[in-house]
């Protein structure tokens, strides 16, 4: 039986950044492949790459050099239209600030990604009921961000990034605004969903937070700069 193809692929990427005081190299010849259903966890200091490697294997950018591969297709020959179907679609996306529309209920947050991709509106019901008792926050259904704490609105940012399914789940920072509490609370949500199935790519400065994926990587300088630490081996 062949192996599962990648649901993302790095290889060799580069990417460089014009600046008026000349170019600026984010990465440096960087090789990663993600499988279906792995978790992975990339630590380093700030600047050295680690978000801008995110934006790529999230299809929000292009490399200047290497080839980028999702779910089998090179990520170069594809139009805007096409990438951003993905994004909507195969890949969801955590980040540090959470990003949820002040003027938008928990659930308005999560029904509208799933509105955008084209859902019956029973089925978005339904999801988002689902999604909201996911991730613990049922009875919280009504209330804007300004009415929830730090980590409940990153769980409707959970939520609403598991909206579509995706087979890939980013997260930039997701503790970094959290206590150490319930950054942990947000650590055990994301061992969930793992476990059911979802591919994690996670940049953490968190060492608590890295710790919980089975593959860890570090980067300096816009590279890897060590090999796969594998939990457990």
């Amino acid at each position: 039986m062949s192996a599962p193809v990648a649901i993302v692929e790095a290889r060799g990427v580069g990417k460089v950044y014009p600046m008026p005081a000349g170019p600026v190299e984010a990465l440096r010849d960087v090789s990663l492949t993600v499988a279906p259903g792995e978790y992975v966890a990339i630590s380093g200091p700030s600047g050295c790459g680690k978000s801008t490697l995110l934006h790529l294997l999230g299809c929000v950018d292009t490399p200047t050099a290497g080839s980028l591969l999702f779910e089998g297709h090179p990520v170069r020959a594809m139009g805007e239209e096409e990438r951003s179907r993905i994004r909507l679609r195969r890949i969801g996306f955590v980040f540090q600030r959470f990003y949820l529309l002040p003027m938008l209920t928990a659930w308005e947050n999560v029904e509208l990604v799933q509105s955008e991709a084209g859902m019956p509106a029973a089925e978005r019901r339904a999801r988002t009921r689902e999604l909201l008792e996911y991730v613990g926050l049922g009875e919280r259904a009504g209330h804007r961000p300004s009415q929830l704490s730090g980590g409940e609105m990153q769980r409707v940012a959970i939520a609403r990034a598991l909206a579509n399914r995706p087979g890939l789940l980013l997260a930039d920072e997701p503790t970094g605004e959290l206590d150490d509490e319930t950054g942990e609370q947000i650590g055990d949500l994301f061992d969930r969903v793992n476990a059911d199935g979802t591919a994690l790519v996670i940049v953490t400065h968190n060492p608590a937070l890295a710790a919980r994926a089975r593959r860890r990587l570090a980067m300096r300088s816009g590279r890897l700069a060590a090999p796969s630490v594998v939990a457990g081996s």
